[in-house]
């Protein structure tokens, strides 16, 4: 291997999608600490709060205001780590969620086959197909990078409850903390009972690292659940969060109604993850539950 192959080896160019949300924010950090050249897909009404003090160090391309073949015609990518996704809170319409986690999914791997790009990381989910219309669109999704996986290499990571710094205010753990912070006077919840297996920011994106940098000694088509190992119920996450929080604030009176809320129809009680995969890959998660959550009580 001359030094140019072994550059590329060691420091591939990396397409990224969802480079200003919670995931890819937190992906191009570690990208670009590893030395790799970074191109980032955003669109250019996107908030890139979470980015500025990355964004000299980057190519970056509009997808609202420049045809998405530009990208891979100035720059030769190794890799597309596809972390951009629509979640379809609020009053999100079903044809956006799937132009969103279908659609450009879709686009984004014909471009990808046009231009020999390597290997294709997807983020996928735990949440089964039917629970809603984000998961059902993940996993079609899902379906169209099985079907071409003779001709891209395919990771697929499946994400269950990921928490960490500067998640979205509208994600459960994050609206949780604020409400504490702000010493509500109650939160209304469900019983808590449904299991989880939550997991901290730093050890998602180390596991995209390593399947990153293990690509090569992997099959076509792989699939890695990427989670700590351990369940917890939703209550003892949240009491756990109270705990730690009445330490930086004695005076913390907010009360935890459980069972004031329904759980959503069809959610499930439980989920089975299995990092065995990523483990035999030299994965592990490191971050356990209280520093985890002590980390976000102190951002």
């Amino acid at each position: 291997m001359d030094k140019k192959e072994l550059l590329l080896s060691v420091s591939p160019n990396i397409l990224l999608t969802g480079a200003t949300g919670f995931l890819g924010s937190h992906l191009l950090e570690a990208l670009l600490e590893k030395g790799c050249k970074v191109i980032i897909l955003k669109r250019s009404t996107s908030n890139p709060w979470r980015i500025l003090h990355l964004l000299d160090q980057v190519s970056s391309y509009d997808i609202d205001k420049q045809p998405l073949e530009l990208a891979f015609e100035q720059k030769n990518i190794d890799v597309a780590i596809h972390a951009a996704g629509q979640y379809g809170r609020g009053d999100c319409s079903i044809s956006k969620i799937i132009e969103a986690n279908v659609i450009f999914g879709v686009n984004l791997m014909e471009a990808c086959l046009r231009h020999n790009v390597k290997t294709f990381i997807n983020t996928d989910t735990m949440l089964l197909p039917y629970l809603n219309n984000y998961s059902l669109s993940k996993k079609q999704f899902v379906e169209w990078l099985k079907q071409y996986s003779d001709r891209i290499q395919v990771v697929n990571l499946r994400l269950d409850h990921m928490y960490g710094v500067k998640d979205d205010d509208n994600k459960f753990v994050a609206w949780v903390l604020s409400q504490l912070k702000e010493n509500t006077q109650e939160i209304k919840l469900t019983l808590g009972e449904q299991k989880r297996d939550f997991i901290y920011i730093d050890d998602v994106v180390s596991a995209f690292m390593i399947v990153m940098d293990k690509r090569r000694g992997l099959p076509q088509f792989s699939e890695f659940d990427v989670g700590t190992g351990r369940l917890v119920s939703v209550r003892k996450f949240v009491e756990r969060m109270v705990f730690h929080c009445k330490k930086t604030n004695p005076k913390l009176q907010t009360k935890l109604l459980f069972g004031a809320v329904p759980c959503r129809k069809g959610e499930a009680m439980s989920v089975a993850v299995d990092a065995t995969g990523l483990n035999e890959i030299g994965w592990q998660s490191k971050i356990e539950l209280d520093e985890g959550i002590n980390k976000i009580i102190k951002e």
